[in-house]
């Protein structure tokens, strides 16, 4: 096989919030905010716009209550630990800071803020990224985020089907290749992809997505990968935990020489813009003075981001009430300058990572794990059929010793086969108790009795309804791999990446905690936990592109290319045979 020129290949790693995508030869990818406007149709149409810090569960009878408590746990564990000096801090109440922001008036810079709203007096039939942050919400234009929480963004609301969803992603992408990586788009075929995906994945959605790729965009091959699998790539590292803090999602997984282990596979339903909303919360409690600023304003939104990544930290040693300073510039209005005083906030809101009760989310679900193949029929030789043609004398012999038969219901999981449409961008029904070489369901689930069916299944939906805070979520993925020997491996290297951690401390805070909570029996054999969130000193919301772009050059990246043409032949057999993860 000819080596194949890295400048020939397009490496995409598509966020919730971000879309970075590049050459496999560009130092650093273009980075956009993954968004798109469209026009409306017809007059007098309704406009819409997908959330982006709001989100489902906020607004519930017990959201208040559970804000509160968790806020109580952050309080403690700030009293508990104590300062590198060896004194305890000195904690300050928002009541402190209220009463001096209450009567602060923001300046005016200058009369005009020199900040205008998305020029659309050419009524462009769509924009992209920055510009379609900016057009003005009075406007004929709607506002979609195609990826929420890493998945598909389909719903049921406006432009929420999986097509529309496609479509927006096929014009978001299209446009960052066109404009921005200046190749024109009738060249594609002269190129390849490379596609990150999240490591719990949606076979449905990748399938579509790499069929959009090579059929509807034109890419002569892709390589799809997992984001974990790719980090470990990007920072040079043959085995570590990954912890990618997104901007909606956070994922942990343990990966081993390329591969990730699929048990220790979890996702939790929060990230940066949680952090964020949580800081916004903290900040009106202590009289934040911007009093006009809204959760539904996508320029405030803007703010406190920027806010929230300029002042919160997780160091210990910063305490008491400091003074600090903003500027507003919104489009039509002059530019302002406001003081502002701050205590704890900005430790409590990052700390909520660890104690996600304080988000306030009731009644949605937090974390998933891998879920289990629902078979496709475009596939006939999935691990359905794997396991239908495994001796059947070694299942009717393991049948009569157990004496009893497999009850109706309890065929794989046919529980799930119809799950709720709303839910099926994410996991459906788990399974959590094999190991990788176990991948296929082997006898396990035909050998527990329903009870302990039912219970496995009944302490997994458990599980799924609770936040777990991301320090429990290391140690949980930790303790899914199968051999000791792994699990000291991760112990000693646990890697942070994505944007939703990039706190100053944040590595020696991360450290402490699992440090203080992993097993005893672990703490006298590992030599160091080490947490690494800056490998070679890149940023970590790159790491995982990085990673992609060195897969491109590998050789053994070459048998994973699946070509057009065997795509439009074999279809989604092809990741099975081609992908180099378990599909």
């Amino acid at each position: 096989l000819q080596q194949i020129q890295s400048n020939f290949i397009v490496v995409i790693n598509p966020g919730s919030r971000t879309l970075r995508i590049g050459r496999a030869t560009d130092t650093l990818p273009v980075s956009l905010p993954h968004v798109i406007a469209r026009r409306h149709k017809h007059t007098g149409q309704q406009r819409y716009e997908d959330l982006w810090l709001l989100r489902e569960g906020l607004n519930r009878p017990e959201s208040n209550e559970q804000r509160q408590n968790g806020l109580k746990m952050v309080d403690q564990a700030i009293w508990s630990k104590k300062m590198s000096n060896g004194a305890r801090r000195i904690p300050v109440s928002a009541d402190q800071a209220r009463a001096f922001n209450k009567q602060m008036r923001p300046a005016v810079l200058d009369p005009s803020s020199r900040v205008k709203w998305t020029n659309t007096s050419h009524h462009p039939e769509f924009l992209v990224g920055e510009e379609a942050l900016h057009v003005n919400p009075t406007d004929s234009y709607n506002i979609h985020w195609p990826i929420s929480r890493g998945q598909l963004n389909v719903h049921s609301g406006p432009n929420g089907s999986l097509v529309a969803v496609l479509a927006d992603l096929e014009t978001i992408w299209s446009h960052a290749i066109q404009k921005l990586l200046e190749i024109p788009l009738r060249d594609l075929k002269y190129y390849r992809c490379i596609l990150l995906v999240p490591d719990i994945y949606n076979r449905q959605h990748v399938k579509e997505l790499v069929n959009m790729l090579l059929m509807k965009m034109g890419f002569s091959a892709i390589v799809v990968h997992q984001e974990s699998v790719c980090a470990t790539f990007g920072s040079g590292l043959s085995s570590a935990c990954v912890v990618d803090v997104g901007d909606q999602k956070t994922s942990v997984c343990c990966v081993e020489d390329g591969v990730s282990h699929r048990n220790s596979r979890l996702c939790l339903a929060y990230g940066g813009s949680d952090v964020t909303r949580c800081f916004f919360w903290l900040l009106q409690r202590a009289g934040f003075p911007y009093r006009e600023c809204q959760l539904s304003s996508r320029l405030d939104c803007l703010l406190l981001q920027q806010l929230k990544e300029t002042f919160c930290h997780l160091d210990q040693d910063i305490s008491g009430l400091q003074d600090h300073e903003f500027r507003l510039r919104n489009p039509e209005s002059p530019a302002l300058l406001y003081q502002l005083r701050l205590g704890d906030e900005k430790l409590q809101a990052p700390m909520a990572l660890f104690y996600p009760a304080t988000f306030g989310i009731v009644g949605q679900k937090m974390t998933s794990l891998q879920q289990r193949s629902q078979g496709d029929p475009e596939d006939p030789h999935d691990e359905h059929y794997l396991l239908g043609t495994q001796s059947k004398q070694d299942q009717s012999a393991k049948a009569e010793r157990k004496g009893l038969s497999k009850p109706p219901g309890f065929d794989g999981e046919s529980s799930s086969q119809n799950p709720d449409p709303a839910d099926r961008g994410h996991s459906q029904d788990l399974d959590a108790g094999h190991s990788h070489s176990d991948c296929l369901m082997a006898g396990t689930d035909m050998e527990e009795p329903p009870s302990a069916l039912l219970s496995r299944k009944t302490a997994i939906s458990q599980f799924e309804g609770k936040a777990l805070g991301l320090d429990k979520a290391i140690l949980h993925s930790i303790d899914c791999c199968a051999s000791d020997e792994t699990k000291k491996k991760m112990y000693s290297s646990i890697l942070g990446v994505g944007g939703g951690l990039v706190f100053h401390r944040a590595q020696e805070f991360l450290q402490h905690r699992i440090l203080n909570k992993m097993p005893p029996s672990f703490r006298r054999v590992v030599e160091n936990v080490e947490v690494i969130t800056r490998p070679k000193d890149m940023d970590p919301w790159l790491i995982a592109w990085k990673g992609g772009a060195v897969l491109a050059c590998l050789d053994t990246a070459q048998e994973l290319w699946i070509y057009q043409r065997e795509w439009q032949r074999f279809g989604v057999r092809m990741l099975r045979e081609r992908a180099a993860f378990v599909w």
